[in-house]
């Protein structure tokens, strides 16, 4: 069975590596349907997993100079305490492993399947932020303040299902901050990324729902997975990919959901 949490981790890798897709809408379903898992262990697991895998991530992005820090700081400010909060909140219901199972598989739903949503909506929303007239652009004031909110409603969704800090975050960082390249609303989306799964995954170690000899598994698997993905990414119709994707995220969504 060890094995195939590797290979599971090579697969998600890998198609991390061709598409950008967040590793959590991917492995999580993965290890709650494919092995089992119950879905609060899932849950802190992928958290730490996804942390530790895009950490290279922003290595790169940093040597570029392709992260805005003042975007990640607005973003970690309204993030960290809400995942915290989270976190502290599903402990608090941790008497009730029912409800807990409960709460989380209805959330991981819905974050699945907002997560498709802005898959599809990713190119709509920068092209409705760069359409948005100069004089009607938003104030510092209210794009900082809409900046910590999504950072707060963010923050909440990753640490209770580990999903949205990927795709969810660069679909709306592309609407809010539409002067930025592609490649700096991912640097700055990956950026926070890491700080939020570490900090919800140190959270979900407090709380006990880390399976460190799981973790270990997929990260055995994902690290070359990831690898072999951005060395094909130039060779495979991502775009193609990503959408069909997206129609398997909605369905895993909709199956939590309802």
């Amino acid at each position: 069975m060890d094995f195939l949490f590797s290979i599971s981790g090579f697969l998600v890798g890998l198609l991390i590596g061709l598409t950008g897709v967040g590793g959590g809408a991917l492995m999580t379903p993965i290890l709650i349907f494919g092995f089992a898992v119950p879905p609060v262990t899932a849950v802190g697991t992928d958290l730490l997993f996804a942390s530790i895998t895009k950490s290279a991530g922003v290595l790169g992005h940093r040597k570029t100079n392709s992260v805005d820090w003042r975007v990640v700081r607005l973003l970690a400010f309204g993030s960290l305490p809400s995942a915290l909060v989270a976190v502290w909140l599903l402990q608090g219901f941790s008497h009730d492993p029912q409800m807990v199972e409960q709460l989380v598989t209805r959330a991981l739903g819905v974050a699945l399947v907002l997560t498709s949503i802005m898959i599809f909506a990713r190119g709509w929303l920068r092209r409705l932020g760069d359409q948005v007239a100069p004089g009607s652009r938003l104030s510092d004031l209210q794009l900082t303040c809409l900046t910590l909110l999504f950072g707060v409603v963010v923050g909440a969704l990753v640490a209770l299902t580990s999903v949205g800090a990927g795709a969810v975050g660069v679909a709306v960082l592309f609407f809010l901050y539409p002067a930025f390249s592609s490649l700096k609303i991912v640097g700055t989306d990956l950026a926070h990324a890491v700080l939020l799964t570490g900090v919800a995954g140190l959270g979900h170690l407090k709380m006990g729902s880390v399976d460190f000899g799981l973790l270990g598994y997929l990260l055995l698997g994902s690290l070359p997975g990831i690898w072999l993905g951005v060395k094909l990414s130039t060779r495979v119709p991502d775009d193609l990919l990503r959408y069909l994707l997206a129609c398997l995220l909605m369905l895993t969504g909709l199956r939590f959901a309802l």
